[in-house]
């Protein structure tokens, strides 16, 4: 029904949400148990004013009572509305870290745009592949705001083919519905002058991780001469810059996929260069390796898939983390080096590096560090919101 009234509908006072407690955190997140259950209940998604138990304003954000985290506080600000000019702000901001500060448009055509609450747009992801930009919604309010995040998308990148999904397990969490879109047209990105194939809307998501990026360029220093396993070796990322920037030897490439090696070929190809890519898993092959001096290898790279999304499978995780570094311990060689990496975000650095001394231990092996690195600067995180850092990488020195 059209509105008729003086005030407009984006005047309208937002409902509010008070909270059971006082608020002393400025983390984004508040979850379900910490909020009293507002009547009526907002529809998902809803941008609300929070109060906090002694009636303080708290923030303004989304609201969702059928999630977790019930509320995603957006800005802490009673003067600042969320609303077009908020969003537009955020993501100006956003991409001129990246093209201004950052400058990233000088070495590569993919990198992450937006970081969700990195960017303090919690629930939003957004991933550059050439000309194609990947909408990745983690709420149902950044999902009802789609038809505005696209437009302020497109204010930057006017000829982009927008490309946007939500796994199930967050629909269904968020409770919002999302048709699975056709897949994008497959394109090539180009990065430090390598090259890769990169599928949007694939089983991969991608077939590319943008976020390895300054990691693959730092591994590729050691690798001129040398003998290179790449272990999960998904679309071929590590082993490609050993051969292209690092100038190795030989390099061979494990991963279970079949499909992704497929992949990992094609980019092997793409750059011309020679990798041996073997479907096999890991473990199994690593056995093989680890007892035959002959087999090791100058540099391994191990960088597995993400363990677990649940919070009570940390420690299994870990176990898997244990059971797969200490094998590919076995099979360096002496004074060789070791890229360890895990993507899982509930397993911290310091879990990750204590994981890494324990298979040190039991492989027998000393692992000297020389530096623990991250997502690439593209997947920025606040100091007040740790959960954005997921991504952990030791580069060591193995004896």
């Amino acid at each position: 029904m059209p509105y008729h009234g003086v005030m407009k509908p984006q005047d309208l006072p937002n409902p509010t949400v008070q909270l059971k407690i006082e608020r002393r955190s400025n983390h984004p997140w508040i979850f379900q148990k910490m909020v009293e259950k507002p009547e009526p209940k907002p529809r998902p998604g809803t941008v609300v004013d929070i109060y906090d138990r002694e009636g303080v304003f708290a923030g303004r954000g989304f609201y969702n009572g059928h999630s977790r985290i019930a509320l995603r506080v957006l800005t802490a600000d009673p003067d600042e509305a969320v609303d077009e000019a908020f969003f537009a702000r955020k993501i100006d901001a956003a991409v001129r870290l990246r093209r201004e500060v950052l400058k990233l448009d000088a070495v590569t055509d993919a990198y992450r745009v937006i970081h969700s609450e990195g960017d303090g747009l919690s629930g939003l992801v957004v991933d550059r592949f050439a000309n194609t930009l990947v909408v990745e919604y983690f709420s149902a309010g950044m999902f009802k705001q789609r038809d505005l995040i696209k437009r302020c998308l497109l204010q930057h990148y006017p000829d982009a083919e927008i490309y946007a999904f939500a796994e199930d397990h967050v629909q269904k969490q968020e409770s919002f519905d999302l048709a699975h879109p056709p897949a994008p047209t497959p394109t090539v990105i180009h990065e430090h002058g390598v090259q890769f194939h990169a599928a949007p809307g694939s089983k991969h998501k991608t077939g590319f991780f943008a976020d390895q990026r300054d990691n693959r360029l730092f591994l590729s220093e050691f690798c001129a001469g040398k003998r290179v396993l790449d272990l999960c070796c998904n679309s071929g990322g590590f082993g490609i810059y050993a051969k292209t920037r690092g100038g190795a030897d030989e390099v061979v490439g494990i991963d279970l996929d079949e499909e992704i090696l497929g992949i990992a070929e094609q980019n092997a190809r793409l750059n011309k260069v020679k990798v041996k890519f073997i479907q096999a898993d890991i473990f199994a092959w690593l056995r093989d390796v680890a007892g035959n001096p002959q087999k090791k290898f100058d540099v391994v790279i191990l960088d597995p898939a993400k363990m677990t999304r649940d919070r009570e499978q940390v420690i299994p995780a870990l176990k898997k983390y244990l059971d797969m570094n200490k094998l590919a311990l076995g099979a360096v060689k002496a004074g060789g080096i070791l890229l360890t990496c895990s993507c899982t975000g509930l397993v911290s650095e310091e879990q990750f590096l204590d994981m890494l001394r324990r298979a040190a231990f039991y492989a027998n092996r000393t692992v000297q560090v020389i530096k623990v690195s991250g997502a690439g600067a593209d997947h920025p995180w606040q100091a007040h919101v740790p959960e954005s850092r997921y991504l952990k990488a030791a580069f060591c020195r193995v004896e």
